[in-house]
């Protein structure tokens, strides 16, 4: 019966403004069109993300930090970061029409903060492939001081049947 209270008590708690608001902003769930695989994970950390170039090797992206990635104090969580080393990286050794690799090993250096709102710079590069492994590194910076924030290397594997 007093495990039974505990929950009563938990589930008729009233948000605070700030819970409030933070709860709101977890309701803007885009819709995922038929056909489409991506999952709302994937939808909640790359919802924003600019893609500004791709060369082979090579993706350079864009990202206002949005309140939905920070802590209390408004700072880019180191989740979020990690996750967007994972995702840009994954996506300069993509080939179109095959699946995504999957993540072997990720490491990663935080060496600064983003705040809500600032302008950041994503850059992943393959370092190297050998059949199936591929190496990445990716830098994120913020866009208006050039300071590195983040830096990633990322280790994927994928065997892919040959198309012939």
């Amino acid at each position: 019966m007093k495990a039974e209270k505990g929950v009563e008590s938990v589930l008729q708690h009233q948000l605070s403004q700030q819970e409030s608001e933070a709860f709101s902003r977890l309701h803007s769930v885009p819709s995922i069109r038929p056909g489409d695989t991506s999952s709302f994970y994937e939808h909640f950390i790359l919802r924003g993300i600019r893609v500004d170039r791709v060369q082979p090797g090579l993706v350079s992206c864009s990202f206002k930090v949005p309140p939905r990635l920070t802590d209390k104090s408004g700072k880019l969580c180191n989740g979020a970061i990690a996750n967007l080393v994972d995702e840009v990286g994954g996506a300069v050794v993509h080939i179109e029409g095959l699946p995504m690799n999957v993540s072997v090993d990720m490491s990663m250096s935080f060496l600064s903060t983003a705040w809500v709102d600032d302008e950041l710079e994503i850059t992943s590069k393959l370092l190297g492939r050998k059949g199936g492994y591929c190496g990445t590194i990716v830098l994120l910076k913020n866009k208006a001081t050039g300071e590195l924030i983040a830096e990633g290397r990322h280790s994927l594997f994928g065997r892919h049947n040959s198309k012939m």
